[in-house]
């Protein structure tokens, strides 16, 4: 009896453990309206992963290890930041409430600027279906980004709201990289890094 009572107990642990892991890891998202076509649709479902980009604060980290000591007031990422070119989701800056998807163009302390309405990062034209679909009289003057910030655009640009109009996404507000699409089922699959000029290649 006692058996199958720690069985009983065990499983529910584990089906906790799993809930939990999830919450923190994974969080699902729905597209709305036509700003990241052809990449991805209206009403369009998808994984969010976040993890890849969770920060750990070393120096705090050490305070619960004893022994430990750790000079290292800057923090780190457990995988990687986001980089150029990766889809992400975030909290809209004007309405925290609200979730947006687009892609990341420019990192922090690069310089982005769009001219006859091709974009550029550090002088150099960007490359992919967001890079040069902008209006021939589109401009923006030269914006260098600070630290943690991220200038993003959709791909479907001409019908997109984005840093463009309300300026670059702090890092405290990305939820996650876009990782699998998953709804309608003949969309399933994971999403691709669009690589531009400058960027380096992301691992499998």
């Amino acid at each position: 009896m006692f058996g199958a009572i720690r069985e009983y107990i065990e499983a529910i642990l584990i089906a906790v453990l799993v809930f939990f892991i999830l919450q923190i890891s994974v969080q699902n998202f729905k597209v709305e309206g036509s700003s990241m076509e052809p990449t991805l649709e209206d009403g369009e479902y998808l994984l969010v992963n976040k993890l890849v980009y969770l920060r750990i604060d070393m120096e705090r980290f050490s305070d619960l290890i004893p022994f430990w000591q750790v000079e290292d007031e800057e923090a780190h990422f457990l995988f990687h930041p986001p980089r150029q070119g990766e889809v992400i989701v975030f909290r809209y800056p004007l309405a925290p409430d609200r979730d947006f998807v687009k892609r990341v163009v420019a990192v922090p302390g690069q310089t982005v600027e769009i001219k006859q309405g091709m974009l550029y990062v550090d002088n150099e034209p960007l490359k992919g279906p967001y890079a040069g679909t902008g209006e021939a009289s589109e401009y923006m003057p030269p914006h260098r980004l600070g630290p943690d910030e991220y200038f993003v655009v959709g791909d479907n640009r001409p019908y997109s709201s984005d840093s463009r109009d309300w300026g670059p996404v702090p890092l405290e507000n990305i939820v996650g990289k876009a990782w699998v699409t998953y709804w309608p089922f003949s969309r399933l699959g994971f999403l691709g890094r669009a690589v531009s000029p400058g960027a380096v290649p992301s691992s499998p």
